[in-house]
């Protein structure tokens, strides 16, 4: 290989590195209280209700549910999803199935928009060579 190409590739595998410890160190940055507060903004836009424990008697309920976790249920012959949060709004979200369908939808659209972004970034200003990946490098199903 010559020299131009190995200092190429290793200039990937440097950029690579970082991206992903920059992207480990950004999400690393949030604390627990502003990833639950995401997560809630996205359960409120896919049509959860929000019940706050305002009650003694909702507070004790609240407390015996897993924190940050869905959870199911059958009510009515329906399944509802429920989502405690003692932490942020110290409230339950409760959503129907079409609503708990469209927040991991949605979570789902982020990670796809996550995982281009990495990739664009990593491969942005940068000169890619195939010669090296030339035919017979992967072995694998045609």
């Amino acid at each position: 290989m010559s020299p131009r190409r190995t200092a190429i590739a290793a200039s990937m595998v440097t950029r690579a590195a970082l991206l992903l410890l920059l992207a480990g160190a950004v999400g690393g940055c949030a604390s627990k209280a502003d990833r639950v507060a995401d997560k809630e903004d996205l359960l409120a836009a896919a049509g959860f209700t929000v019940a706050p424990a305002s009650t003694p008697t909702r507070q004790e309920e609240i407390r015996g549910l897993p924190s940050h976790v869905f959870l199911s249920q059958i009510q009515g012959g329906k399944v509802i999803f429920l989502y405690a949060d003692p932490l942020v709004c110290n409230c339950l979200y409760i959503g129907s199935q079409a609503a708990y369908d469209r927040y991991k939808q949605e979570v789902f659209q982020r990670q796809i928009a996550t995982e281009q972004q990495v990739t664009a970034q990593m491969y942005q200003n940068m000169a890619w060579d195939w010669g090296p990946w030339g035919p017979g490098w992967w072995v694998g199903p045609p």
